[in-house]
């Protein structure tokens, strides 16, 4: 019998596409100032073989009413608080962006408990025991919606409208003060594979930033670049789907 979802699952965990039984899980969690609708393509790329589950972080769209968190740590905590440890099918973690580090801290947290990691996907960004990037949060609202522009992120917001507009901009302010103060402390490396993707022209990762990752884990690390800048996944989720089912040990329509 399986056992209820913990309180607040549902708030933070989505599931667009039903999976096969005992599918892979792949938990994916989105940018400062995205959402788990991001992953709406990966989802539908990789269904049914692997189960796309993605994170609605507090704070945007149906969570507005709650406060958004202002650390990686608080997301890291929130979610392996909601991962039932009792379910011993494969979990793998995919970070875009800001959401790489916390897919880190989870994957820490994760194997510190016991309970093993399959894979850590870090994509768009840099590895976490580099020097910080810029920082924009204690910034105003024009410098930060600049900075998201500049990313190509800007699609992500509502600026036709803004009411809308005034509406996201704490929970994108709290996104980028969580990456922006966050600091990687030292502890054991993880025992997990890791892949890193990152798109060519990136403003704010480098390829060689990128391929940082294989310093956090004792097991094989690689990267993969492709064509387009921070959000480089827009146009390329059959690329990225065909790398992630390779790395899970999955192939369309035939499960393991």
């Amino acid at each position: 019998m399986t056992a209820p979802a913990p309180a607040g699952h549902d708030l933070w965990i989505r599931q667009f596409r039903p999976a096969r039984p005992r599918a892979p899980r792949l938990l994916c969690l989105p940018h400062a100032g995205g959402s788990a609708g991001f992953f709406l393509p990966l989802s539908h790329a990789l269904a049914p073989d692997v189960n796309v589950l993605a994170v609605q972080y507090p704070g945007r769209q149906d969570r507005r009413g709650e406060p958004a968190a202002r650390s990686v740590a608080q997301l890291a905590d929130s979610l392996v608080r909601l991962l039932d440890p009792g379910d011993s099918t494969a979990l793998a973690l995919f970070g875009h962006s800001m959401g790489a580090v916390v897919a880190f801290e989870l994957a820490r947290r994760l194997e510190a408990g016991g309970r093993p990691v399959s894979l850590l996907v870090a994509s768009a960004r840099r590895g976490p025991f580099l020097s910080p990037g810029p920082s924009f949060h204690h910034l105003g609202d024009a410098a930060i919606l600049a900075e998201v522009e500049r990313l190509g992120g800007a699609d992500s917001l509502p600026p036709e409208h803004p009411g809308l507009l005034k509406l996201a901009l704490p929970a994108l302010r709290a996104d980028f003060e969580a990456v922006e103060t966050y600091r990687a402390a030292p502890a054991p490396p993880l025992r997990c594979p890791v892949l890193s993707v990152t798109g060519a022209d990136d403003p704010r990762v480098s390829p060689a930033d990128a391929g940082a990752w294989s310093a956090v884990t004792t097991a094989p690390a690689s990267l993969s670049v492709h064509p387009g800048g921070h959000f480089y996944l827009l146009a390329r989720v059959a690329e990225v789907a065909a790398e992630l089912r390779h790395a899970l040990g999955v192939r369309a329509g035939g499960g393991a």
